[in-house]
């Protein structure tokens, strides 16, 4: 909430193939966004709705973005919030390249026409002690049932690749993987599915959240761990819920290319900021 939260207070709702989020813009008006706050909005019957919340601030030399789940809990990296408002400060500013950061670090983004935008969701982590992972243990197949790969991006992933994504239970799968024990921070789950070389359908659940239709850093995530297992090369198509994401694991980083969408804006008004005093 803001100190003269008596006006209401502005937002965007945008999303990315479904991925859907709630943008606070706090570059010229502090706002301070507490787990209740981010709770109250992300209700899709009492608030707005959303599967994550970004808020912008003024960095020391850039564009910032923190998140923040629908369950009020934090997040590091999410990349098509990233994409969404990256688009949206471009056509704001008429740039066609935007310097950015997060919690993740210092981001580049690209307009690349025809409404699709890039993101370089830096360096993914491979190590166990930077995924994180609760002890020692190769990244590359964990020792859980599925054999599964664990992916740093900011936030944990966990990426089990399958013979068919439509027949998996995700909701029950998700849930009890999103909370195992080797991941401290709880994880992302993927299940992903080859197509082709260079092709993969993918499902996801999101720590926090719960099946979305789509994820940019679920998306990095499992193009990293097919192309270490040797299922696919470094740049694929992923087919998600909500539509298709492009994603290319580079020298300087994993770039994700999609589609983004400012649906509304709107204000939430004084009655529903002073219910959560």
């Amino acid at each position: 909430m803001r100190s003269d939260d008596h006006t209401g207070l502005p937002f965007m709702k945008m999303h990315g193939l479904g991925n859907d989020f709630v943008v606070l813009d706090a570059r010229a008006q502090k706002i301070d966004v507490t787990p209740d706050l981010a709770r109250a909005l992300g209700d899709r019957h009492r608030g707005v709705g959303f599967d994550q919340l970004a808020v912008m601030t003024n960095g020391a030399d850039a564009l910032h973005l923190t998140f923040f789940n629908a369950d009020g809990s934090g997040a590091a990296a999410c990349g098509n919030a990233t994409r969404c408002v990256a688009h949206h400060v471009m056509q704001e500013t008429g740039q066609d390249k935007l310097h950015l950061t997060t919690e993740r670090g210092a981001l580049e983004a690209r307009d690349m026409g025809d409404g699709l935008t890039s993101v370089n969701m830096g360096h993914p982590q491979l190590e166990w002690a930077d995924v994180p992972l609760a002890r020692a243990m190769d990244t590359l197949s964990l020792p859980i049932e599925g054999a599964p790969v664990a992916t740093g991006m900011g936030n944990p992933h966990c990426t089990f690749f399958v013979e068919d994504v439509d027949t998996i239970d995700l909701a029950a799968f998700g849930a009890a993987h999103e909370h195992h024990p080797f991941y401290p921070e709880r994880t992302n789950v993927q299940v992903a599915q080859i197509i082709r070389p260079d092709h993969i359908r993918m499902r996801v659940w999101e720590r926090g959240v719960g099946i979305t239709l789509a994820s940019g850093s679920s998306s990095c995530a499992t193009a990293v761990a097919a192309a270490r297992r040797g299922l696919t090369g470094r740049s694929v198509r992923i087919d998600l819920d909500g539509g298709t994401l492009y994603v290319d694991w580079r020298d300087d980083g994993v770039w994700m290319t999609g589609p983004t969408t400012h649906v509304f804006s709107g204000v939430l008004t004084p009655e529903f900021l002073a219910s959560l005093s």
